[in-house]
């Protein structure tokens, strides 16, 4: 509920702190008789009531953290005087599992429809490398491509990028780096808005081709392309031999037209990034509102980040669709928890600095919002990194926070489209995933509106959580039909390709 003489919004009736929905000015007045003890920033947060040492300080009608003193009300709240405790999450599982009832209307896009049944909204060329060895090569190939001009001849083609990495060597050829990159460079190969691909080798290196290609039962073909710099005879001939190649699959690219087909064969990938005192207030949810209207559509949403759900994990186990489901996630979190003690780290090593200046005290604060975009669907399926999802409604991929890195774990996934929330501006892009930036607030929007998609900023200002859901809902549909992102605009997504590095470098 928001209050217009001091300008906050409490949350929940729970909830003993408010938002500052603007900057409040030491001495307004706030409810419950007092007074603001000094500035509180915009997106900060303020004490509506006394909160004694170690008291749980609450918003979202969730605990966020504790008080490091005694908190008189009217004080401002942050990690001067908030810190971390231990908190008791009851999992619950399955226990409040809704569903989402099947829309009436069916909605539609137009797309490109596959051989193997799946659906793009893009038509990308991609030119892969099984090892950073071949990065140049695959980079020159490309270059060569774009500088001829010869795309301006197939229409039909949204372009050719170079997807290069900085692994395929020097590791453990069962171990798990060597599994997460073939995973994720045939998941990118095999992703629907990928018209044709090429994967480039040097030829010698710990990630064989012809082991990716036994691995996945793939055969070349006129739109799948494989070769190595040593075996084809060095650089400029390996060059030479990649555009042949290219120019090859371009009439066959070209030749699948977009066609009216069903919002179900949509697989949507939500993310935030640069998070801050709005983004679970405004664009986190309403974002959850568009996913759940996807689910009723039949189609596939995909939530990440698992550092970033830490803590308010048991808000996704109480709607797993059973326990099986629900225990997959906390597994994946007990994961989390050993992997970064293992590495002298903490999961309260968010939120980063840029989140702490929008308002974000702790990473449980900045959990309960990231949560917010999975909206009310039950909970389908929890996947490790950059594993196929095949599951229809909403699901969950076990990822790093790391914005491209996460981002390339949905795509590998078989993730179409992205929406991208951000309170503080981050600037990304994704390619052959088209991502929709909306930001979390007005000024940021204003600010970088040439980055900027969709602004849910004015939620605070009386747009419901559910136009605002169903405003990106339509844009989904949009993009999902050609319509070009600000970020496509702007040239994002070629260097965005990071796949998850973890594990031992030999």
């Amino acid at each position: 509920m928001a209050d217009a003489a001091a300008n906050i919004l409490r949350l929940n009736d729970a909830d003993n702190v408010a938002v500052a929905i603007s900057i409040i000015r030491e001495g307004t007045p706030i409810p419950g008789g007092a007074k603001a003890l000094r500035d509180v920033p915009r997106g900060h947060k303020v004490a509506l009531s006394a909160i004694p040492a170690g008291g749980a300080v609450r918003k979202y009608g969730q605990v966020i953290g504790y008080a490091r003193e005694d908190v008189a009300p009217g004080t401002w709240l942050h990690d001067h005087n908030v810190g971390m405790g231990e908190a008791a999450l009851d999992y619950a599982m399955g226990e409040e599992t809704r569903p989402v009832p099947e829309a009436t209307e069916k909605a539609t896009f137009r797309g490109f429809r596959r051989a193997n049944g799946k659906v793009g909204t893009r038509n990308y060329i991609g030119v892969l490398t099984s090892v950073n060895c071949s990065t140049t090569v695959a980079a020159a190939i490309v270059d060569e491509i774009e500088r001829s001009g010869v795309l301006r001849d197939y229409p039909n083609i949204d372009g050719i990028i170079a997807l290069k990495q900085v692994q395929g060597c020097v590791v453990d050829n069962s171990g798990t780096i060597f599994t997460i990159l073939r995973r994720t460079v045939w998941g990118y190969a095999s992703n629907p808005n990928m018209g044709g691909a090429l994967v480039v080798g040097l030829g010698c290196e710990g990630f064989q081709i012809p082991r990716l290609k036994e691995a996945y039962g793939i055969t070349e073909s006129e739109t799948f392309r494989t070769m190595t710099i040593q075996e084809v005879g060095g650089t400029r001939k390996t060059v030479e031999a990649g555009v042949a190649a290219i120019r090859e699959m371009l009439p066959v690219v070209n030749a699948v037209e977009r066609e009216e087909v069903p919002a179900s064969e949509l697989i949507l990938a939500m993310q935030c990034g640069g998070s801050d005192g709005y983004s679970g207030i405004t664009a986190n949810p309403a974002l959850g509102v568009a996913s759940d209207l996807l689910v009723a559509q039949g189609a596939t949403t995909i939530l990440s980040e698992t550092p970033e759900i830490y803590g308010a994990e048991h808000l996704l186990t109480r709607r797993a669709v059973n326990r099986d489901v629900g225990e997959k996630l906390i597994q994946r979190i007990k994961w989390w928890e050993d992997y970064t003690a293992r590495n002298l780290m903490e999961m309260n090593n968010n939120p980063s600095p840029g989140n702490k200046l929008g308002g974000l005290t702790t990473i449980l604060e900045k959990s309960l919002g990231a949560v917010a975009k999975g909206g009310s669907a039950p909970l389908e399926a929890v996947y490790e990194y950059a594993e196929p999802v095949t599951a229809k409604g909403f699901v969950y991929m076990d990822t790093p926070g790391y914005d491209p890195v996460s981002a390339t774990g949905q795509v590998a996934g078989g993730a179409n489209v992205m929406c991208f929330t951000t309170g503080r501006g981050s600037a990304y892009g994704n390619k052959p995933c088209p991502s929709i930036k909306i930001a979390t607030n007005t000024p940021i929007f204003e600010k970088m509106e040439e980055d900027m998609d969709l602004n849910a900023g004015d939620v605070l200002q009386g747009t419901s959580l559910e136009a605002k859901g169903r405003e990106i809902f339509d844009m989904i549909l949009r993009v999902a039909s050609g319509e070009r992102t600000k970020s496509e605009a702007l040239g994002y997504g070629s260097n965005e390709f990071a796949p998850w590095h973890v594990g031992a470098v030999m």
